[in-house]
C-alpha cells in the first residue's frame, strides 16, 4: 500500500517493510511470546493490504473557513489535516471528499469537530457527524439535501442530542463457509472492522467447534456477530451481552438470518456467573430456565482487558473454551491461568489492523483428560 501520510499520520505506524513485512514481525513475536504454552501451528488469516476498514473516525480540522480531515501525527505533535485515506473501504474513500465539499456549500460545517463513517461491503454508508453545538430545523433541513446529493444515510450528533434523518445503520452481508449472513451495524456500536478478516476469524472459529454439541454459552456476544454461524453447531446457545443496543440489533439479526434456537439476554459476564450459580435472580432471565441448559462449551471474545481471574476460574469449568482475544498481553495473562486446567489444541492470528501492532489472536482449548 502506497500512502502519502506513512511517517507522519499516526494511524499507521509499521509500515517501512510493506504488508508482509509489519505481518512477520507481529507474527514472530506472538509466536515466541507463547512459546510456554503453544509449540504447534499457528494459523495466519491475512488482510487485504488497503481498503480493508468499513468504520473509520476523523477529526475536522478549520482554518480560515475551509474544513479538512485530521488524523493525530505519529510523533504525537498535533494533527496531520488530509484529504484521502488508504486503509479505509472504496465505499468510505468515495465518499470522503465529496461530503467536505458540500457540507461547505450547504454551509453546515459551523462548530463540526469529527466525522464517523460506517460502510456495508454492497455500498451502503452511514455517515456520523459530530458537533459542538445544538442541531436545529435548518440544520436538519440542509443535512437531509446533504444525505440526498451523496445516497447515504446522515445521522448528527451533539451533546444529549442524537439526529437521525432516515437510519442509523447500515446491513452488511458477510460469506461464511460459502453461506451468506447478513448483520445489521449500528452506528456508534461495536462492529469489527475488517470483514474481510472477520470472515476468515468466524471460519476458522467454527472449524474449532465441529462434532462437539450439546449447548453452547457465549460471553461478550456484541450483535451476534459470532454467535448467528455458530447457531448451526449446537442444540441451543446462550449469548450474554451488557450494552442494550447490541443485544437490540443481535435480536434483529437473529431473525434476519432465520435462526430459533439463541436466547439473547442482557447480562454481564459476572452477572451472568451469579445467576447460574444461583446467587442472585435478574428479571432479565424471567422465563428462562438457565439450568436446563447443558453447557459445556463456553466461547468468549472479551474487551481488550481481557477476562481476569474469576471470569478465568468461570471458564475452566467448561470442556471445551474458544477464546478470541484483541490483546496478546492480556490473553497471555489469562492462559496463565487457563492452562492449569486445559490444553490448548489450536491457535490462529488474525490481522485485523495492518501496519499497527495490534494483531487479533484465537486460541482452542481443551480440559486436560478429555484430549
Amino acid at each position: 500500500m502506497q500512502c502519502e501520510y506513512f511517517g507522519i499520520c499516526g494511524s499507521c505506524r509499521d509500515y517501512e517493510a510493506g504488508y508482509e513485512g509489519q505481518l512477520n514481525h507481529k507474527l514472530s513475536l506472538v509466536r515466541e511470546m507463547f512459546i510456554p504454552f503453544y509449540k504447534g501451528e499457528i494459523v495466519i488469516a491475512h488482510s487485504p493490504k488497503q481498503n480493508y476498514r468499513s468504520r473509520a473516525e476523523f477529526k475536522i480540522y478549520h482554518n480560515d473557513g475551509a474544513i479538512s480531515y485530521a488524523m493525530s501525527r505519529l510523533d504525537r505533535q498535533g494533527s496531520v489535516m488530509i484529504d484521502k485515506c488508504s486503509i479505509v473501504s472504496s465505499t468510505i474513500a468515495s465518499v470522503m471528499e465529496r461530503l467536505l465539499v458540500e457540507v461547505n456549500n450547504l454551509e453546515i460545517g459551523y462548530k463540526l469537530f469529527g466525522v464517523d463513517f460506517l460502510s456495508s461491503s454492497s455500498g451502503e454508508v452511514c455517515v456520523s457527524l459530530l458537533y459542538h453545538r445544538a442541531l436545529d430545523e435548518e440544520w436538519k433541513t440542509k443535512a437531509i439535501i446533504l444525505q440526498e446529493r451523496l445516497g447515504i444515510y446522515i445521522i448528527g450528533r451533539s451533546r444529549k442530542q442524537k439526529e437521525i434523518l432516515c437510519r442509523d445503520y447500515i446491513t452488511e452481508t458477510l460469506t461464511i463457509t460459502g453461506k451468506k449472513y447478513r448483520y445489521i451495524h449500528i452506528e456508534n456500536s461495536f462492529t469489527q472492522p475488517n470483514p474481510r478478516v472477520n470472515e476468515q476469524m468466524i471460519e476458522w472459529s467454527l472449524s474449532q467447534l465441529d462434532g462437539i454439541g450439546g449447548d453452547l454459552l457465549e460471553l461478550y456476544c456484541g450483535a451476534g456477530n459470532f454467535t448467528i454461524p455458530f447457531a448451526k453447531k449446537f442444540d441451543r446457545v446462550l449469548a450474554t451481552e451488557i450494552s442494550k443496543a447490541s443485544i437490540h440489533a443481535a435480536k434483529q439479526n437473529m431473525e434476519l438470518n432465520s435462526i430459533e434456537n439463541i436466547e439473547f439476554v442482557r447480562l454481564s459476564a459476572e452477572e451472568f456467573t451469579q445467576a447460574l450459580d444461583g446467587i442472585r435472580e435478574f428479571r432479565r432471565l424471567e422465563g428462562l430456565q438457565v439450568s436446563d441448559y447443558h453447557l459445556k462449551t463456553l466461547f468468549v471474545d472479551p474487551p481488550r482487558a481481557g477476562l481476569g481471574e474469576e471470569p478465568c476460574a468461570f471458564a475452566a469449568r467448561f470442556d471445551h473454551l474458544l477464546y478470541i482475544s484483541c490483546n496478546p498481553e492480556t490473553l497471555y495473562r489469562d492462559l496463565e491461568i487457563l492452562s492449569q486446567t486445559h490444553t490448548i489444541t489450536a491457535m490462529a492470528v488474525f490481522d485485523q489492523f495492518p501496519y499497527t501492532h495490534h494483531l487479533e489472536m484465537g486460541v482452542k482449548l481443551v480440559k486436560k483428560g478429555l484430549m
